[in-house]
């Protein structure tokens, strides 16, 4: 059998067991295969951290709003955060896109409800700040800015500070 002949027998017996892997996983892996799906928050653990339970079934899954930063809970406007997103999530029917996911096994992705992107809301009422990456400003820049110039929430704080700053400074808040 020639070479390209066994690599394509291969290929496709490996692509079988991927696809019977996934079958066996059940409706939790093919949900990690979606890029968009709806749920309800049913949990918030900080200001850019909340948990979804998918629409199609199976147990809440941890979303950790792509493009923002929020203030750590022990930092100063953590608690604030956390409450401006418990009072806009808790309870609501999410859109979530998912981009990728984290060290931490959550999905990094973008949240609408009610039609209206959440980390921007978030950004715009100084509960969080652009996510910096790279020397780029990040995809809230504008709305922080505005929030900025108008003193709102955190960006109010004389001194206010990133949070990887923080963490860098003070360690984690767990």
């Amino acid at each position: 059998m020639s070479g390209t002949r066994l690599w394509t027998r291969q290929r496709r017996s490996l692509t079988a067991c991927l696809l019977g892997l996934m079958a066996l996983a059940g409706p939790q892996a093919a949900l990690a295969a979606q890029a968009v799906w709806t749920g309800t928050v049913t949990h918030v653990s900080d200001g850019d951290t909340i948990w979804v339970r998918p629409h199609d079934g199976g147990m809440p899954r941890p979303i950790r709003l792509d493009g923002i930063d929020a203030p750590e809970l022990c930092q100063p406007h953590g608690e604030a955060a956390r409450a401006a997103l418990v009072g806009r999530v808790l309870g609501q029917t999410v859109q979530v896109r998912v981009r990728a996911h984290d060290d931490y096994g959550r999905a990094l992705a973008r949240v609408r409800a009610q039609r209206q992107d959440i980390g921007g809301w978030l950004v715009s009422r100084g509960h969080a700040w652009s996510y910096r990456f790279r020397g780029r400003s990040g995809p809230y820049a504008a709305l922080e800015a505005r929030a900025r110039a108008r003193g709102l929430g955190l960006f109010g704080q004389a001194h206010a500070e990133l949070p990887r700053d923080f963490r860098r400074r003070h360690g984690s808040c767990h």
